[in-house]
């Protein structure tokens, strides 16, 4: 490392990724977090530190933060999650998994999890991403203010149109607002006062620096590669500016946040990066006067993997299919899309779905979240390591996930479905995120945000309405049918359906129908099926498959 300038930023996916976006329980608060914090590192030999195993967790959850142990095990697996497994890992732990016959075999695999200790804490104080202040939202305060802020191009409302997991004038805001906060979670016992503060004296351990690398990392300007901070922080023409001591192998606590506070930038690969100076993707149609305002961008040709982004806005009434490696590994945000069908097929690493209406979504493997919010009338198509929605209402998932389906607040009218397609690079694609077929919690979703309601949020799709969906695309590969196939009930009703198709062939078959009458009837049939398209709306969905006039190609990317 030459020197020059430290740049640090805040990580974007353990926001997107990691902040459920829901109010936390009110036991996530600073003050329990210090004590938990406490509690584990004196009790280091017991599972607790510096790995905390998901029965210490467990105790102290259900016992001490009373959470119902649905929920700390809902925490403890998105944090699992995050963590850089490979997709074999993954998939083994599945197997595990589907190998247990009962809640008893379940918790004792379970047992064996740990993740990292002062990590974990971390990223339980980050869920106050999404905690309702009170005064915010009655005096709108943001930060940075708006007046100082310049707008993303690429959107032409409000810079506050992206949720808080997405937008990363938020992260940056959130971690400058409580720094003293996180750096004093991650101090040694004994280095804070009966109150559980930070002194003037106070020493951050190197393990501490490590552990805050989960949320920040940077590089040396005019350099490409990206460090953990801990490398940067460790390195050694720093050690003035970073408070570390070579004789306390420590670092000092103020010192280190005001290098910290001083070397805190934009995320050079966050959303708004993406959208002002991304590489703009022609993969709308420009179809005459409907999509001037579609808006797609991407940041993989500056990114490395792990930090790739798409964001697509505004496509209305356009069919958009692509396999990609602009997709690959991608964070994904769809925004304000309408009357659309959008194939992604491509291992995504996950995606959101926002302000999007009369729309169809088939979507490659997710490997983390794929989350919807103030969606309408939309069907979602896809296998996921985990499904979240709040606010929508009339949606329909065909999903197939080793997760249970996460309701959040706001929703109306939810169906839940079997997943019930498949395209030639499907199996691969599963294998590349590390996600098998079982287990399948598709139709066990949790209620997350119990409101007032005596109604149930959601249904279960009955076999009757269920039919399979064709992806209408060619492609390479060798998945040829549904992964994991259909449960016994709508694969019944798909036979039963297969079997009045054929009673019907021969019926006509046996009425043995002039040649002209045969003219009439097939008139007769096209007519009620051509009305059936309209009234039902797949009209469109048809027309739109026919590619584009050689005029307007879609752009490669």
């Amino acid at each position: 490392m030459d020197e020059s300038r430290v740049l640090l930023w805040v990580k974007a996916e353990p926001f997107i990724v990691g902040a459920l976006q829901v109010p936390p329980p009110s036991k996530f608060s600073l003050h329990y977090l210090r004590k938990i914090s406490t509690y584990v590192q004196i009790r280091a030999t017991e599972r607790a530190y510096p790995r905390l195993y998901w029965s210490t967790w467990r105790h102290i959850a259900c016992g001490k933060l009373q959470l119902a142990k649905d929920l700390a095990w809902l925490y403890f697996e998105i944090f699992d999650s995050l963590s850089a497994k490979t997709p074999e890992e993954r998939l083994e732990w599945s197997e595990v998994l589907s190998n247990c016959t009962s809640e008893e075999e379940v918790e004792k695999q379970r047992n064996q999890l740990s993740v990292d200790t002062l990590q974990f804490l971390l990223f339980l104080y980050i869920q106050q991403l999404n905690k309702v202040s009170l005064r915010t939202s009655l005096i709108g305060e943001e930060w940075p203010s708006p007046k100082n802020r310049s707008q993303s191009p690429g959107l032409t409302e409000k810079s506050n149109c992206f949720n808080k997991n997405w937008n990363d004038y938020s992260h940056q805001a959130f971690v400058c607002d409580h720094l003293s906060d996180l750096l004093e979670l991650l101090l040694d016992p004994e280095q804070l006062t009966a109150s559980f503060h930070s002194t003037h004296s106070s020493l951050v351990s190197r393990e501490a620096v490590v552990a805050l690398s989960f949320l920040i990392e940077g590089t040396i300007s005019r350099a490409t590669k990206i460090y953990p901070l801990q490398e940067l922080a460790l390195w050694q023409p720093l050690h003035a500016d970073s408070g570390f001591s070579k004789s306390s192998k420590a670092f000092c606590f103020y010192k280190l946040e005001a290098w910290l506070r001083s070397c805190l930038t934009g995320n050079p690969f966050g959303t708004s990066a993406c959208l002002k100076s991304g590489k703009k993707l022609a993969w709308a149609h420009q179809v005459e006067g409907t999509t001037k305002r579609a808006k797609i961008a991407c940041n993989t040709h500056v990114a490395p993997r792990m930090h790739r982004m798409v964001v697509m806005s505004q496509v209305y009434k356009q069919t958009l299919a692509k396999s990609s490696d602009t997709l690959v590994g991608a964070h994904v945000k769809i925004h304000r899309c309408n009357e659309s069908f959008i194939y992604l097929l491509s291992p995504l690493r996950s995606v959101t779905i926002e302000k999007c209406r009369s729309s169809i979504f088939v979507l490659g493997p997710v490997a983390t979240t794929l989350h919807l919010h103030g969606c309408d009338n939309v069907k979602v198509i896809a296998v996921c390591h985990r499904l979240s929605i709040s606010s929508t209402t009339g949606c329909i998932f065909h999903i197939l996930t080793p997760t249970r389906p996460l309701i959040l607040s706001g929703n109306q009218t939810v169906t839940f479905a079997p997943f019930h397609t498949h395209y030639p690079m499907l199996e691969d694609h599963m294998a590349r995120t590390g996600l098998a077929t079982v287990p399948n919690y598709w139709d066990n979703p949790m209620v997350v945000c119990r409101e007032n309601s005596e109604t149930s949020v959601f249904r279960l799709l009955p076999p009757c309405e269920f039919y399979v969906f064709i992806i209408p695309f060619e492609m390479e590969g060798d998945t040829t049918e549904i992964p994991g196939g259909l449960p016994s009930a709508y694969q019944k009703a798909l036979g039963q359906r297969e079997q009045k198709i054929q009673i019907w062939q021969k019926t006509v078959k046996e009425a043995h129908l002039t040649k002209d009458q045969r003219k009439q009837f097939q008139v007769l049939v096209e007519n009620k099926f051509y009305e059936w398209l309209i009234n039902t709306g797949h009209r469109q969905q048809l027309d739109s498959l026919v590619p584009p006039a050689a005029g307007s190609k879609q752009a490669a990317g």
